[in-house]
């Protein structure tokens, strides 16, 4: 049996610039005060649309290396 991978899909660089800005002024928004409690908002409801547990498990693990 031959297993078939494909690719997951992935933004071009201007919808990752998109994405940087929108983040970056919502932080803005949110205030010093309230900015961890969005990023966990935030990554709540990207891990339900995402609906693989172990994959945002990976991806935790990698926005965590060269912090």
């Amino acid at each position: 049996m031959n297993a078939h991978t494909t690719a997951a899909p992935t933004l071009p660089i201007e919808g990752l610039e998109s994405v940087y800005d929108t983040l970056a002024h919502a932080i803005d928004q949110a205030g010093a005060e309230k900015t961890s409690l969005f990023l966990v908002k935030l990554a709540l409801l990207n891990a339900n649309a995402l609906a693989d547990a172990a994959l945002f498990q990976q991806h935790v693990q990698s926005a965590l290396q060269d912090l």
